[in-house]
């Protein structure tokens, strides 16, 4: 299986605690359209996944605060052992 990479946006933060927040994630998107060059990276990721949405919920001390909301980050997806 071929490993996959997907380009997530912080849509927003979910502060439980001091220790424990949930990132809320969605799939790169622009609501103006893109160049037809395609020289905007992010419309390589739209035009193949157009939709998407992730939640992770963080308990890492040494994460907690580290991510912002309308921060980017591309998620590598590879198939895991047998």
């Amino acid at each position: 299986m071929s490993a996959m990479r997907a380009k997530m946006k912080i849509a927003r933060v979910e502060k439980h605690s001091s220790e424990c927040e949930t990132l809320h994630f969605h799939a790169v998107c622009r609501s103006d359209g893109y160049p037809a060059d395609g020289s905007d990276e992010n419309n390589t990721y739209a035009k193949f996944s157009p939709s998407g949405t992730l939640s992770l919920t963080v308990a890492n001390p040494a994460l907690i605060g580290k991510f912002a909301e309308g921060e980017e980050y591309y998620l590598d997806f590879t198939k895991a052992g047998a």
